[in-house]
């Protein structure tokens, strides 16, 4: 199952590949996307997952929004499953 392209962003709005919803923020993975409500995790990713994806084998990317959405579909474009978090006002 392959990673979702993120098909657009600007300032409060996302749009994923697959998908008929338009995320604030959202969560992307392999097959799917769903909207992130950061309220149930908070804004920022803890020290300590960033760690156990590590120690998983799993590279880690922490990068501003727009840079995070490039790397992330060229990835996609390249065949990687990738997931991510996005946060479309940062």
């Amino acid at each position: 199952m392959s990673s979702p392209e993120i098909s657009s962003l600007s300032w409060g709005q996302m749009k994923v590949q697959g998908s008929a919803m338009t995320y604030k923020d959202c969560k992307v993975w392999p097959g799917g996307s769903r909207a992130w409500d950061w309220r149930e995790t908070g804004t920022e990713v803890p020290p300590s997952t960033v760690e156990y994806l590590k120690k998983q084998g799993i590279d880690v990317r922490v990068l501003q929004t727009e840079q995070a959405v490039k790397e992330y579909n060229a990835l996609v474009a390249q065949g990687v499953r990738v997931g991510g978090v996005f946060h479309s006002t940062c």
